[in-house]
């Protein structure tokens, strides 16, 4: 870990401040918030984060959950992950997000791990973290390393020529099937984004992840009221049962009357270079039989673009039966 100065942010305006001194939101950036530090912290001491400055915003009143008058639910960006899993309406009105966070890392880091951290949660593909190999994503230009190379916890959704990193996040997959929207204060203002526009493909520019521009600071998110009658339901596969990332998994909100689907919305993890809102799946589902028929026609419709490299292609066959599976257990509930 290179030195570096510390200091403590008193106000949003002081934080949005030191956020603009860096010279892009993703990479290369001068200064760096700290909240949670449970993965800023083990990149800089990997050397791929390697800020002059890091800001602690800890003392910022950003940590709030709390109803809406639309009847949705607003999370602060430092809201502690365990402290989201386990909040009654969260419980409640938002299963998918609570089973998400309390599927991921261990009861140690979720005490620590913020909102807005796990939404710029960086990917664990193992040449993004070691410097000693080529990684467009930390050095542009530099190549891909893992197309030709260990891939098989990658993604098979969203990749191009110049990145195959997934997406490491449970919170994220479920936000994504909930609809969530992120507001964000920045130098020219505030601004609300929709998750599904947030995360950008890796394209020929993989280190930009987000739209997030220098001096922006996530500030909270928005999750709007629940579907009536709807159910949600957090599917997670993987090589463990505990402190380990997903090879598949699957959020679905899900609303079935008389045996049809009503209302659908899916999401996939593990498998996609951003948390995969599956379009193409809920075409399928919405208005249709709540069969086994329908849910192997919505997870054939869901991977149908999936692009496996040389260690991932199980992936694809992996992550339709997660999404038949999370489906059939979803109606059980209902």
């Amino acid at each position: 870990m290179d030195a570096f100065k510390f200091s403590k942010a008193t106000t949003l305006d002081r934080a949005v401040q030191a956020a603009a001194k860096s010279s892009t939101a993703q990479q290369g950036a001068e200064v760096r918030l700290l909240a949670g530090g449970t993965t800023l912290i083990d990149l800089m001491k990997l050397t791929v984060e390697r800020p002059r400055e890091v800001i602690d915003i800890n003392g910022l009143p950003l940590g709030r959950i709390e109803a809406t008058p639309s009847g949705g639910l607003v999370i602060g960006a430092l809201a502690r992950n365990s402290d989201v899993a386990h909040h009654p309406t969260v419980q409640r009105d938002y299963a998918v997000l609570s089973q998400a966070l309390l599927s991921g890392a261990s009861p140690q880091l979720r005490n620590m791990a913020t909102t807005a951290g796990n939404l710029l949660q960086r990917t664990r593909c193992v040449y993004f973290r070691d410097t000693a190999h080529a990684c467009n994503k930390r050095e542009p230009g530099t190549g891909c390393s893992a197309i030709g190379g260990h891939n098989r916890m990658l993604a098979i959704l969203g990749t191009s020529k110049d990145c195959i990193a997934t997406n490491p996040s449970d919170q994220n997959v479920a936000f994504t099937a909930l609809e969530a929207t992120i507001q964000i204060q920045g130098a020219k203002g505030q601004r609300s984004v929709p998750i599904h526009d947030f995360y950008l493909l890796p394209g020929s520019t993989p280190h930009r992840e987000t739209v997030l521009e220098p001096g922006d600071v996530i500030t909270s998110v928005t999750l709007p009221a629940p579907a009536a009658g709807s159910r949600s339901l957090y599917l997670k596969l993987r090589d463990r049962a505990a402190y380990e990332f997903a090879l598949a998994s699957v959020a679905i909100v899900i609303k079935v009357s008389s045996g049809k689907i009503q209302y659908a919305r899916v999401a996939l993890g593990g498998v996609g270079t951003r948390p995969w809102r599956s379009i193409e799946a809920e075409r399928v589902l919405q208005g249709h039989d709540a069969d086994a028929a329908n849910f192997r026609k919505a997870a054939e419709a869901g991977l149908k673009d999936a692009h496996p490299a040389s260690e991932n292609a199980f992936k694809v066959e992996l992550a339709k039966r997660c999404l038949v599976r999370a489906l059939t257990m979803s109606i059980k509930t209902a």
